[in-house]
């Protein structure tokens, strides 16, 4: 392989796996809340054995999440030392607010999170796990944002030339509502607070279907469908609102999303399929005009298509973009599904004695996490060949003095290190999981018998 593949393979698996938990811990802050808020408004023990148990899941979540992000930061000067240069300004003035934004006030209130029970009053314990969340979510705030100016930039000008070339900020506010970082934002939280719901019912339904802790359970998995059930359905909105934004900013994403190939002409919306990039044909189940009809309200209106554009400038791989964002409509169809019917369930009184859907649900907790995976692939594979929308090129993008061999060792390095530290991750919350949300069996006996 040569050294862009590389460095693009390295980039993907480091932020790949950074990306399982910064979702989860900000939506496992949104639980907390909902459980704290419970607990001081009703006084009931349960909500705070709840949100405590959750916190320490959280601090773990929250701790793997820092130390697997640190490792982007070095890569963009190693790797992308021409993307750093040409970027720079845009993303200084992103990254500087995340930390003024976002650090900042999870560490004002992470160490009140962490150890003020009994030390604070319930209500100044409530404000810090709002603000350990609210900083969360400010986080994932100028992450989109700055990746959301590479795919529609906005707010800037080109100084300079040749290697020196980089763009620079002409209106912060521009840059920060680029025509994509509002839809793709929204979407983002939403599929965040979805990752953090389903961990949620996935460990109490694995409780319920093994008979253990089973009222307090009871309590914490309504919360969390009903999370599950708001965020599942809103996605259709986000989502609906962020493929519109592509039609418009960048239509050969869209094109390989569907594997749409005419220069004008009406497009179909397949269920599933398989493009031939070769044939400029797809073989699946599709709904005639169905993307005509929900790009323009009109089954014959015609969508512009990969013919459109140069070879040059189309995603190359077609087949990988069309998959990856088929799989992750189809994972939010599903998540749907369970939630109403869990929900329709619940409104009978029967949730709780269907084992086999407590079952479905104790696996659950992957489905979220591909959706975000391969929702942020189709997203990043769709952008190519450009690593700045229409501006800078990703084969013009990467360090000149790096060598294959020098990535394919740090790789190794990296895979080696992550695996570990998924590894010790999946070892203490298993082990969290099943000492379970009491602090000791006494309160297990007591809790049980009231």
């Amino acid at each position: 392989m040569d050294v862009e593949i590389l460095a693009r393979i390295q980039f993907a698996f480091t932020i790949a796996f950074h990306y399982i938990y910064p979702p989860l811990s900000i939506g496992i802050g949104l639980i907390m809340v909902i459980m704290e808020s419970l607990y001081l408004r009703t006084g009931k023990k349960e909500y705070e054995i709840l949100t405590r148990f959750w916190i320490k899941i959280f601090a773990l979540t929250f701790g793997i999440g820092v130390a697997t992000g640190i490792i982007m930061e070095f890569e963009f000067g190693t790797n992308w030392a021409v993307y750093s240069r040409y970027v720079g300004d845009i993303f200084g003035s992103a990254l500087a607010a995340e930390g003024l934004f976002a650090f900042g006030l999870e560490s004002a209130f992470l160490g009140v999170l962490l150890f003020g029970w009994h030390r604070v009053k319930p209500w100044v314990h409530l404000v810090s796990t709002i603000g350990v969340f609210l900083g969360s979510m400010f986080s994932a705030v100028w992450i989109v944002v700055a990746n959301s100016w590479q795919q529609t930039p906005a707010g800037y000008h080109i100084v300079g030339e040749g290697l020196n070339t980089r763009a620079e900020v002409t209106d912060f506010w521009a840059m920060v509502f680029n025509p994509s970082s509002m839809d793709r934002l929204v979407h983002t939280w939403q599929g965040s607070f979805l990752a953090g719901a389903f961990l949620v019912l996935s460990v109490h339904a694995y409780y319920l279907s093994k008979g253990r802790y089973v009222e307090i359970s009871k309590k914490a998995f309504k919360i969390a469908l009903v999370v599950a059930t708001i965020f599942s359905l809103s996605q259709l909105i986000s989502g609906h609102s962020s493929a519109d934004g592509v039609a418009v900013n960048q239509p050969a994403k869209l094109a390989a999303m569907e594997g749409h190939f005419k220069k004008s002409a009406p497009a179909d919306l397949y269920i599933f399929g398989w493009v031939d990039k070769e044939k400029q044909e797809v073989t699946g189940l599709k709904i005639p005009g169905g993307l005509s009809f929900l790009v323009h309200q009109n089954f014959k209106a015609p969508i512009t298509g990969l013919n459109s554009f140069p070879v040059k400038d189309r995603p190359s791989q077609i087949n990988a973009v069309f998959q990856f964002y088929h799989i992750m409509i189809a994972i939010g169809m599903i998540l749907i599904g369970l939630t109403l019917y869990a929900s329709f369930l619940w409104w009978r009184g029967k949730l709780f004695e269907t084992r086999w859907l407590l079952w479905i649900f104790s696996f659950s907790v992957i489905l979220p996490q591909i959706a975000n995976q391969v929702g942020w692939y189709a997203a990043e594979m769709g952008r190519q060949p450009w690593v700045v929308y229409g501006h800078l090129r990703t084969s013009d993008a990467f360090s000149q003095e790096v060598s294959a061999n020098q990535i394919v060792f740090s790789l190794i390095m990296f895979t080696i290190i992550y695996a570990l530290l998924f590894v010790l991750f999946i070892y203490m919350v298993n082990k969290k999981i099943k000492h379970g949300p009491y602090e000791e069996s006494s309160t297990l006996v007591s809790f049980q018998s009231f």
